[in-house]
């Protein structure tokens, strides 16, 4: 299955009901209303399944890391608005969450950001990083009995930001060596000078 949306394009817009568990509302929620800041969103196969509440469970851990760094986290499956709420206030490790719930029951957004399983009909599990001009920065799908790793994603999310943040001027671009953590040196390099070196 080959995604409809490449890096560094346009994300699509989301329009569609969402569960807030820290307010338990039901209101509608669009991608364009998150323009200016970064957007993770977190694709999984079903409510009250066992790998996905700890999908949840992880994220929640870094919640609020992903926010103090200007990231609004959102998970969707195609599951409807009811079945979020049910789930979000009955399952152990999802009722601690303040991820906010996207109802795609029509599967049109799962589709459309490339992550629809066509033989089960659920979203396929994965991740999508949106940058704050509202393109697509990062895309992971895998099988869907691998849970998450939230620490890793925010690692990456983290690398994008810096190269975001970091423009490249006088020959000189800002990248992210492989196995960089948070806090650690990046690359910066001289597109003339360094080539060969590294």
């Amino acid at each position: 299955m080959q995604s409809l949306i490449d890096i560094g394009e346009p994300a699509p817009e989301i329009n569609a009901q969402c569960y807030f568990p820290d307010s338990k509302e039901i209101k509608q929620y669009k991608l364009s209303q998150d323009k200016g800041k970064w957007v993770v969103l977190t694709f999984y196969p079903g409510d009250f399944t066992f790998v996905c509440a700890t999908d949840v469970e992880a994220f929640t851990a870094v919640y609020d890391e992903f926010r103090k760094n200007k990231a609004e986290v959102y998970a969707v499956s195609t599951d409807s608005i009811f079945s979020h709420k049910s789930w979000a206030e009955t399952s152990p490790r999802v009722k601690e969450s303040k991820i906010p719930l996207i109802e795609d029951f029509t599967k049109r957004t799962t589709a459309e950001y490339g992550f629809l399983n066509r033989q089960s009909g659920a979203a396929r599990r994965g991740t999508v990083i949106i940058d704050p001009e509202g393109n697509v920065q990062y895309i992971s799908i895998h099988n869907d009995g691998l849970g998450k790793d939230a620490e890793h994603i925010f690692t990456e999310f983290m690398g994008l930001k810096t190269i975001h943040d970091t423009p490249p001027e006088a020959g000189h671009i800002c990248a992210i060596p492989a196995n960089w953590r948070v806090g650690k040196k990046t690359l910066d390099i001289d597109v003339q000078k360094d080539i060969g070196k590294l």
